[in-house]
């Protein structure tokens, strides 16, 4: 009888036990596929109160057993990434785990230059994008690369920011009309921004907007190996991770300078990167050529699908924003955020 007594105790302290570990265990371990043409997962082991949205991607291009291409890892689910609401982070949501990026080996179904290209366009005219920004897109198709949208059959833009340093508050003015007018935008930061400008980064991802990876260094990624390419992406994504519980898969090469080699191995990350197809020159905060020169400059040149870069240490474009938004509105324009670029 004691024997018997003995063995149903046991059975109500495992059964006891497999409970608390179902609902109130410290660590849970949650395991996501990586892309939609591999069998392969990540295993990510975190505190229950941590949620992602979608995956981290810390694999390579997908290589099956013949060694040919099959994809990169990257899917329209897994852009956009933040921990849970009420976190201790400086956004206000929880952290998120860190991650390691590795370089990986080339793409092994092409021949991957090495040579370096600066992104360029001409003027768009007549609500078309210039032949060389078509040109740019068919060679970018291959790399999940985006310098316009050729696949919408909608007038839509995207519109798209560079951030490196901040400039008589100019952010913050650029962020109050993009709230008023209700237009989502992606502002590309560097590290040593995302670090420094807390109150706007948090504003950025709080209001609903887009941070992209700039890079930790902004470095030419022409002139470095994969593994540095690796190495830069991966301390600003873990600095957002850590301090912001928020992370996004889109990046945009400093100067627009890259190779092929660069754009597979930034895909090969994980990241979409995205140019630029409607751009002018006004990042020089020296050279103030008045709100109409911006507003007259930006309507000359858009056209649907167009991607416009804007720098936010301009004061032209500070003051120009709002009517430049309200006369492509009229045109039939429609804003949407790069989520939908990808989708």
């Amino acid at each position: 009888m004691k024997k018997v007594l003995c063995i149903i105790l046991s059975l109500c302290l495992t059964f006891l036990c497999a409970c608390g570990n179902a609902s109130g265990g410290k660590e849970t371990t949650v395991t996501f596929p990586t892309d939609g043409n591999s069998q392969n997962a990540t295993s990510l082991t975190k505190a229950p109160e941590v949620t992602e949205l979608a995956p981290p991607i810390n694999q390579s291009t997908v290589i099956n057993s013949e060694g040919t291409f099959t994809g990169y890892p990257i899917s329209s689910n897994s852009m956009v990434i933040k921990g849970q609401p009420g976190g201790s982070t400086l956004s206000g949501f929880s952290a998120l785990p860190k991650i390691t990026f590795t370089a990986t080996a080339p793409r092994s179904d092409m021949s991957l230059s090495k040579e370096k290209v600066s992104h360029s366009h001409g003027p768009a005219s007549d609500g078309k994008p210039h032949h060389t920004v078509v040109e740019f897109q068919e060679s970018f198709d291959d790399f999940s690369a985006f310098t316009l949208d050729t696949k919408s059959k909608e007038k839509v833009l995207y519109l798209t920011f560079d951030c490196g340093y901040e400039y008589e508050n100019l952010t913050a003015s650029v962020l109050d009309t993009l709230k008023k007018k209700q237009v989502p935008a992606a502002f590309f930061c560097t590290l040593d921004h995302i670090e420094k400008e807390t109150e706007i980064i948090s504003r950025m991802i709080n209001e609903g907007h887009i941070v992209g990876n700039h890079s930790a260094t902004h470095p030419s990624f022409a002139d470095i190996s994969r593994e540095k390419i690796a190495k830069e992406l991966e301390d600003t994504e873990n600095y957002l991770r850590e301090h912001y519980g928020y992370t996004s898969r889109f990046f945009r090469f400093p100067a627009g300078e890259y190779t092929e080699d660069a754009l597979d191995q930034v895909a090969a990350l994980g990241y979409v990167s995205v140019f630029w197809s409607v751009a002018y020159n006004d990042w020089n905060v020296d050279k103030i050529q008045g709100k109409d020169y911006a507003v007259k400059t930006v309507m000359s040149r858009l056209h649907p699908g167009a991607i416009i870069l804007l720098h936010s240490v301009s004061k032209d474009n500070a003051a120009a924003l709002g009517e430049i938004i309200d006369k492509a509105r009229a045109q039939g324009y429609t804003f949407k955020a790069l989520t939908e670029l990808v989708r």
